[in-house]
């Protein structure tokens, strides 16, 4: 299995992330509109090899998909669970991976850090959302973000989940441009304003500027990948939404199989 998606290129000259974090900054640059960069999102080994032989050039893991596979509610799965999880999931596959790591678990930012380069992960998706379901602090928040970069230096990348869409915020448009403007102050790579709709996306890419913007993947009928990206998105994840379509279909299956009927 190839090293590209570990954390252990020291001395390759691609700094203490290895190259695997140059080809991920790389797939996240210059991204024509119409074209963002799709993230399948594994929940275990077996997943991630799918996604990588299907031909992605990167994954991202979701907290809530990798949750459901361990059996805990999304946001209960404890901390030492989800970086094996994570951990297993690069050792799987040789392409860059990013971890979604909910709000950080409360740890300082440089055991966060270590944590993460100890996994292999090349990337982090960081939301914020705090204790009992609501948004932080902004200025807190980007104060952490910031330790977070210094610890990680310029190689991980670093995806700022912005929750005010589903966080009840009066005014989730603008609440979003101002956290993900302080956000990209503390040094954060990439906005993601997660359940954004379509039409705010124009308005979202204009405020960022150049910085890359992450939107979620539309459920079926939504805009299409490539209208998503003419509205801005440079990004396409999909949080638990292929894990639970999976399940789906292994249900249908299961039910088939209860009936004593072939595949």
């Amino acid at each position: 299995m190839s090293t590209a998606g570990g954390g252990s290129g020291a001395g390759s000259g691609d700094g203490p992330w290895g190259p695997a974090a140059r080809v991920l900054r790389a797939l996240h640059r210059d991204r024509a509109a119409g074209d963002p960069l799709v993230l399948p999102g594994p929940w275990d080994a077996v997943s991630a090899r799918a996604f990588e032989a299907a031909g992605f050039p990167a994954l991202a893991t979701p907290s809530a998909g990798i949750a459901a596979s361990l059996g805990y509610e999304d946001g209960a799965t404890p901390v030492a669970e989800m970086f094996a999880a994570v951990t297993r999931i690069v050792r799987a596959v040789s392409v860059p991976v990013t971890a979604d790591l909910e709000g950080g678990y409360g740890l300082p930012a440089p055991e966060l850090v270590e944590r993460v380069r100890e996994s292999g992960a090349v990337g982090v998706n960081l939301e914020d959302t705090g204790p009992g379901g609501r948004l932080k602090d902004p200025r807190a928040h980007a104060e952490w973000l910031a330790e977070v970069r210094a610890a990680a230096g310029p190689g991980l990348l670093v995806n700022a989940r912005v929750d005010a869409y589903i966080r009840g915020a009066s005014e989730p448009l603008e609440e979003a441009i101002a956290r993900a403007h302080l956000y990209a102050g503390a040094g954060a790579d990439c906005v993601y304003p997660i359940a954004a709709p379509a039409a705010d996306l124009p308005a979202l890419r204009s405020a960022f500027g150049g910085l890359p913007l992450n939107a979620l993947a539309a459920p079926d009928g939504g805009p299409s990948f490539a209208e998503l990206g003419r509205l801005g998105a440079t990004r396409i994840t999909f949080g638990d939404g292929l894990l639970l379509r999976a399940r789906d279909d292994l249900a249908a299956r299961a039910a088939r199989l209860r009936e004593n009927r072939a595949g």
